[in-house]
C-alpha cells in the first residue's frame, strides 16, 4: 500500500451485499470524494431498488459518476467503461476531488486496470444462431459445449449464464480461439492504470448468505416487483438483454411471464445473488496485491476509512 501515489486510483470492491455503497459513503465524509459507480446493472435507469442504486439523497450529498446512463433497451460494454471511467477521472481531478472507484463488476475493474483484450466485436448473425440452439438444447447444453472448446471459461460460468455462454462461444466462432486465451493476452493498445484495491470479503460464507437473503427480501417489501412490472409492461424489453438478465430482475421476469410462481421467483433469485457472489469472491481472491477487510461486520466501515486515511493521509 505503501506505493500510493497522487496518479494511483483507490478501488473499493467486493461481493454483492457486502457494504460497498456505505463504506463509499464512509469515504466522502472524510474526504472531497467523488464516486465513480463500477457497476453493469445500476447505469439503467428505472432499476433503482433491484441494483440497490444509492437515493437521490445520497447521490445529492456525494457526486456518483455512470449511473441512469442508459436506457435497459441498451447495452454498454467494458470498453465503454474504461472510456467513461477515465474520463470521470479527469474532470474530477481537475475539479480538485478524488475519485474513488466502488462497484462489483469485475470485469470493469480489470478493464480499466490492465487494458482491454482484442477481442472481436459481436456478430449478429453468429448470435442469433447460438440463441436458437439453445432454445432448442438450453443454455447448461451450450454450457458442455463450451466446455469442450474453452474448458477455462466453461470452469468459472454458472450453466445458466446465458449471456457470458453465448459471448464466450461467438468469440470462438468469429475467432477460433478460446476467449480464455484472449483474455489472458497482453493489452493491444490501452495503457494500465495504476489501482489500489480494497477488498470487502466475508470471512464466513454464511454470513453473506443470510445478508443477501434478507436484502432481496427488502427489496420485495420496496416496491421491486413493481419496478419489473414496470419494464415488463413496456413490451420492447425482453430476456436478451443483460439489462433484464440482471439477478433478481430475470427470475421476477419469469414470474410475470408465468413460468414460475412468486416462491420460486424469490428463492431463484437469492440463489442467483449468491452465485454472482461467489464468481466475485474468486475473482479478487486471484488479485495478490489487494488489501483485504472484514466485509458485513461491525467495523468494516471505519477500517475502510482507516485505511484510506492511511493512504491519503
Amino acid at each position: 500500500m505503501s506505493q500510493y501515489t497522487s496518479e494511483t486510483l483507490i478501488c473499493l470492491a467486493g461481493p454483492t451485499a457486502s457494504g460497498k455503497s456505505a463504506a463509499a459513503r464512509a469515504i466522502a465524509k472524510r474526504w472531497p470524494v467523488e464516486i465513480i459507480n463500477v457497476d453493469s446493472a445500476t447505469i439503467y435507469r428505472g432499476m433503482d431498488i433491484g441494483t440497490a442504486k444509492p437515493s437521490e439523497a445520497e447521490q445529492r450529498e456525494t457526486p456518483h459518476h455512470l449511473l441512469n446512463i442508459l436506457d435497459p433497451l441498451e447495452t454498454y460494454s467494458a470498453a465503454n467503461f474504461r472510456r467513461d471511467a477515465l474520463r470521470c477521472v479527469q474532470e474530477i481531478r481537475a475539479r480538485g476531488n478524488i475519485p474513488l472507484l466502488s462497484g462489483g463488476t469485475m470485469l470493469y475493474f480489470k478493464a480499466l486496470r490492465d487494458g482491454l483484450n482484442d477481442l472481436p466485436g459481436a456478430d449478429p448473425a453468429i448470435r442469433l444462431e447460438l440463441e436458437q440452439r439453445a432454445a432448442t438444447i438450453g443454455w447448461p447444453a451450450m454450457h458442455d459445449q463450451l466446455a469442450q472448446v474453452d474448458p477455462e471459461t466453461a470452469k468459472r460460468l454458472s450453466p445458466n449464464d446465458s449471456q457470458r455462454i453465448q459471448r464466450a462461444l461467438e468469440i470462438w466462432r468469429v475467432s477460433g480461439t478460446p476467449m480464455s486465451v484472449l483474455l489472458n493476452a497482453p493489452a493491444q493498445q490501452d495503457i494500465p492504470i495504476k489501482t489500489l484495491t480494497l477488498s470487502l470479503e466475508p470471512t464466513e460464507r454464511s454470513i453473506l448468505h443470510e445478508t443477501i437473503a434478507l436484502r432481496f427480501d427488502q427489496m420485495l417489501e420496496a416496491g421491486l416487483l413493481n419496478e419489473v412490472r414496470t419494464l415488463h409492461a413496456r413490451g420492447d424489453l425482453h430476456t436478451n438483454l443483460p439489462s433484464v438478465r440482471c439477478v433478481g430482475y430475470r427470475q421476477l421476469w419469469s414470474l410475470l411471464e408465468g413460468e414460475i410462481d412468486y416462491s420460486e421467483a424469490r428463492l431463484q433469485a437469492i440463489a442467483a445473488t449468491r452465485q454472482l457472489a461467489k464468481r466475485q469472491l474468486t475473482w479478487l481472491r486471484s488479485l495478490p496485491e489487494r488489501k483485504t477487510i472484514q466485509a458485513c461486520a461491525s467495523a468494516t466501515e471505519e477500517t475502510v476509512v482507516q485505511e484510506v486515511g492511511r493512504l491519503l493521509d
